[in-house]
């Protein structure tokens, strides 16, 4: 019995997603990668919790000379959990000053509490012709504390 056309398309489709995944792991910031001094974004030590599940997060970024679109992301992972939770994303600016930054996102109501976390925040643009690539310009990892918010 033959495949349905949909089915037929599955290992291309993983295909083209696991090569999409291993060009992102390719361009991540490794141990060794030169990120500019003067490029840098701080994440606030405490952070807010709703009893909704909004969860906020902030600091401040600087860069300089972004061609393309620029970012700042963050995500949080709470206890032994090896999961991180993507928490927004805010345009930026490289213009060289510093900028504040705030990221919000909404997460199901209770999966996060009030306590520590491991906050990473990055400043990335996408650029390149043809296929957007990532340049990091900022990456940090910090402790922080969820407060009730």
């Amino acid at each position: 019995m033959p495949l349905s056309p949909v089915l037929a398309r599955v290992p291309r489709l993983l295909g083209a997603a696991a090569g999409a995944a291993l060009l992102a792991l390719a361009a991540a910031p490794s141990a060794g990668a030169t990120i500019e001094p003067f490029e840098t974004v701080t994440i606030d030590p405490t952070g807010l919790v709703a009893p909704d599940g909004t969860l906020t997060l902030s600091g401040t970024y600087r860069c300089l000379g972004g061609n393309g679109p620029v970012f700042v992301s963050s995500s949080l992972q709470q206890g032994e959990s090896h999961v991180r939770k993507g928490v927004g994303g805010t345009s930026a600016v490289c213009d060289g000053a510093d900028h504040a930054w705030t990221n919000t996102d909404k997460a199901d109501p209770g999966r996060y509490r009030p306590g520590p976390v491991r906050v990473e925040a990055t400043v990335m643009e996408l650029s390149g012709s043809g296929l957007p690539l990532p340049r990091f310009h900022a990456v940090r990892h910090q402790d922080i504390t969820l407060v009730e918010g």
